[in-house]
């Protein structure tokens, strides 16, 4: 569904609007040998998403489709930010659907970007709902959260982007998974040059589950991550995408992603939302151990988070 040309083109469309966030070298992990740290939390919005969001609503500017009501778009909080920004960088208005549990930092801010906000529900696919509704209603361009080929495009951008600052020498990327956007895009972006680790709560094991069933299958959402990684599904191109390459999915406990997160801080002072702590948490407790000469990249997807909650 997507492929690396696809995400060749998104890069090209995308240049100029989203940082080049940067790349730290860290303590080994796990035993690898050597290990990275993608700090895309100090992206646009805080987090990856700015990528996805900026290329759905520039492709469909180039091709004319993008229509005067504007965009779209259901959210736990991440995605929202990030299309409220692209929509007012290129000139649209927004409307985004969110949880009644989205964090109050992440609606204030989708405020302060100028996005009408419409909270329903307590769960994303509720929301969902709502905003595809609207979308129909009203002819505004729908923005998925992570499953639209121009939004995992984009957000593949991440993985061209850290092949080429550590010069093509990773072998492993470690990244969370929600609904999977992030995941499609960078293992497409990286494929035949480095291998994917998917990373999720043990409370919401989509890829897991996916994986085993052979299709998305819906699980149960809840947790500490479940406001940016809350999806109850894993996504059609994500599927497509992790069987393709060999995406490789582990588990972690709420307790490991608050531990990583607390060491972020204490060792690094990165201050990060529990979705990006989930990925170093599958290092930090063995449940991907590298192998002694792995060169392992770690993302931290987002800081869209309250301090005070360390």
């Amino acid at each position: 569904m997507i492929e690396s040309s696809d995400i060749r083109a998104a890069a090209a469309r995308v240049s100029g609007r989203v940082r080049r966030t940067p790349v730290m070298a860290a303590e080994p992990l796990g035993g690898g040998a050597r290990t990275w740290l993608k700090l895309e939390q100090t992206q646009h919005t805080g987090s990856f998403k700015a990528r996805g969001a900026f290329n759905r609503v520039l492709a469909a500017a180039e091709s004319g489709t993008l229509p005067a009501a504007g965009v779209v778009t259901a959210s736990g909080g991440n995605a929202g930010l990030a299309v409220a920004y692209a929509a007012a960088e290129v000139g649209v208005v927004a409307e985004v659907y969110v949880p009644e549990t989205a964090p109050a930092v992440k609606v204030a801010r989708l405020r302060a970007l100028g996005a009408q906000v419409v909270q329903v529900g307590s769960r994303y696919a509720e929301a969902f709902e709502a905003a595809a509704k609207r979308s129909a209603d009203t002819g505004a361009l729908f923005c998925h959260a992570y499953d639209q080929p121009e939004i995992c495009a984009g957000q593949g951008t991440l993985g061209l982007e850290l092949l080429e600052q550590t010069s093509g020498q990773v072998d492993t990327v470690v990244l969370a998974v929600g609904g999977g956007g992030l995941m499609a895009g960078v293992a497409a972006a990286v494929q035949g040059r480095a291998t994917v680790v998917g990373v999720e709560p043990e409370a919401i094991p989509t890829l897991h589950r996916a994986l085993e069933a052979g299709a998305p299958v819906d699980v149960g959402v809840s947790g500490v991550a479940a406001d940016s990684l809350g999806a109850s599904r894993l996504g059609e191109i994500a599927f497509e995408v992790a069987v393709r390459t060999g995406v490789r999915s582990v588990l972690v406990s709420d307790e490991a992603i608050v531990e990583a997160r607390r060491w972020l801080w204490e060792r690094y002072r990165l201050l990060v939302e529990h979705a990006a702590a989930t990925a170093v948490a599958a290092l930090r407790t063995g449940a991907y151990r590298p192998a002694p000469d792995e060169r392992v990249a770690v993302v931290l997807c987002g800081a869209n988070t309250d301090p005070a909650s360390l």
